[in-house]
């Protein structure tokens, strides 16, 4: 019998898990796209660069939707069987709270132990793939659009106008092209009073076509030549002309993934623990050379003898100067490589605590599902209430709670405000209590939102002390 009970708690859950991960993969790639959507519109991107980019991107949130989706295909679970007073009839059969928990806590194990594998060994590839793409993305010119009354800068070298454009977007009116090659102004102008725009058949060049038109071109007085001293403006008028420009510039070029691979978004947790102790070395040996060089700087003890003032008072005014200089020059060079030396020293120290956060960030998020259980198992116990209605407002409010405490911790870590261990464990060590909690209210059949016990024992304890 408890086995056809285990059999039916996780056919209930194994569906809604499903659909709000698939859910809650796909809002968060939403915040991701509004995130960076002034960097992929207008580049004129192509559908493979695009899927390739939301499949990498999906792939980085994976291990931050499993935890709610698993609170909430909890509390739909539960909440359902709550609903139905199906949970009533098991305990009534002699089957506990808890003994229906164990039907899935063995499959939240194992959802948590795929969440670390998955983020230890697949998330960094996809954060390289990811990472590079959008690095060239965001690099990448906006694709040709020349608009009808508008400046259009987009080609290197050139500026173009147009009065009209028609509805094939191929026949043009009212042309005008600036030339700035010579990097001398507006000395060059094409106008022409019709043409066409078009690509090239293998399309690495885009052609427009002048017709009837003139050129104007203007010297430069400084670099005039003698025989056109007398004619410094130029003037030359065609039937047709065409002018090609070289579309080379706007394919995506592709950077090599070598360039970021030493980034700590892209390690496993074995490659985070040899880079940290990397960090660590380079730490050390800068505090010894550091020691070395003032060692070599100071030369002797500097603490004052007592012949010091003797010494100096035998000085001449200019002597004394000099020597007043030169140790002020000292002073200032061993504090500007003192401060040097802190500095890196920092710079290190926060780069060996943002290693530690995506050591941390792996662990955290994977024990985050079990205490995503703990919580929304009972929750929907307590509350009986299935479908999308309470589970979604009760999950979101507990989840919301959860990511300040995690970004917050994370955030002071990165502050070397908090160690790695506490900023990221943070949220974790506060809600995981009150999980159990919940668990322990809920295997004792207690109504969580009744307070009229509470209430109760609150009225007697005043009433005691007004009496006395």
């Amino acid at each position: 019998m408890v086995k056809k009970l285990h059999q039916l708690i996780f056919k209930s859950f194994i569906g809604p898990f499903v659909f709000t991960f698939l859910i809650a993969v796909f809002l968060l790639l939403m915040q991701f796209l509004w995130k960076y959507i002034d960097d992929l519109v207008g580049k004129g991107l192509e559908w493979f660069d695009i899927t390739q980019l939301l499949f990498y991107a999906s792939a980085r949130l994976v291990p931050l939707a499993l935890p709610i989706s698993v609170m909430l295909s909890s509390i739909m679970t539960f909440g359902n069987l709550g609903e139905k007073y199906e949970l009533i009839a098991m305990k009534s059969a002699g089957v506990s709270f808890r003994k229906g928990m164990s039907a899935l806590l063995f499959f939240i194990l194992i959802i948590s132990m795929s969440s670390f594998l998955f983020s230890n060994y697949y998330m960094p590839y996809a954060n390289l793939k990811a990472g590079t793409l959008l690095y060239d993305i965001r690099k990448q010119k906006p694709a040709l659009n020349i608009k009808p009354g508008m400046f259009y800068n987009g080609l290197e070298g050139f500026i173009i106008k147009i009065d009209k454009k028609n509805d094939n977007g191929v026949d043009l009116e009212g042309i005008m092209i600036y030339d700035h090659n010579n990097k001398s102004g507006n000395n060059k102008v094409i106008v022409a009073e019709r043409g066409s725009m078009y690509l090239s058949d293998n399309e690495q060049y885009f052609i427009i076509s002048l017709e009837d038109g003139h050129s104007y071109y203007e010297t430069d007085a400084s670099t005039r030549r003698n025989e056109n001293k007398k004619r410094p403006h130029q003037r030359v008028t065609f039937k047709k002309d065409v002018l090609r420009f070289d579309l080379s510039g706007f394919g995506m070029k592709r950077s090599s993934e070598d360039l970021y691979r030493n980034h700590y978004a892209m390690m496993n947790n074995s490659q985070l623990l040899n880079s940290i102790d990397s960090l660590h070395s380079k730490i050390a040996n800068k505090a010894t050379k550091t020691k070395e060089q003032l060692d070599k700087r100071l030369g002797k003890d500097s603490t004052l003898s007592k012949n010091t003032y003797t010494e100096l008072k035998d000085l001449s005014i200019i002597q004394a100067r000099k020597q007043y200089a030169a140790a002020i020059n000292s002073a200032r060079s061993n504090k500007a490589l003192i401060e040097n030396a802190n500095r890196d020293e920092d710079y290190r120290e926060i780069l060996v605590a943002k290693h530690l956060v995506e050591w941390h960030r792996k662990w955290s998020l994977a024990f985050a599902c079990i205490v995503m259980f703990l919580i929304g198992a009972p929750l929907g116990a307590i509350i009986r209430k299935g479908g999308f209605g309470m589970p979604v407002v009760v999950s979101i409010f507990f989840f919301i709670l959860y990511h300040v405490l995690y970004m917050t911790g994370e955030k002071m870590v990165k502050k070397g405000e908090l160690l790695a261990l506490e900023g990221m464990w943070m949220a974790n060590i506060i809600f995981l209590p009150i999980g159990i909690w919940l668990s322990y209210k809920a295997s004792k059949d207690s109504n969580l939102l009744d307070w009229s016990y509470t209430y109760y024992r609150i009225k007697k304890t005043f009433t005691k002390q007004s009496t006395s």
